[in-house]
């Protein structure tokens, strides 16, 4: 299942995300930092979607409030 949500809070603008039942196949974002959100993609292959938000939910970038792993977090409960 692929789906793309738009990111709020962070310098990308939407991730898309695809999975096959409740592992995630691939990540991919739009804007932001190229090789950091190059890597979060590649790290989160191959686990599953709860895993995922385990370890992601709640991250912050600097003084904003959320970031681009916190945004896949919420991305991946709608998905």
């Amino acid at each position: 299942m692929k789906t793309v949500h738009e990111a709020k809070g962070t310098c990308s603008q939407y991730i898309e995300i695809e999975t096959d039942n409740d592992v995630i196949k691939d990540v991919r974002f739009a804007g932001g930092c190229p090789g950091n959100l190059l890597a979060i993609g590649e790290l989160v292959k191959g686990m599953t979607v709860a895993d995922a938000i385990e370890r992601l939910d709640g991250i912050k970038c600097g003084d904003k409030p959320t970031s681009c792993g916190d945004q896949l977090a919420q991305a991946l409960r709608k998905h």
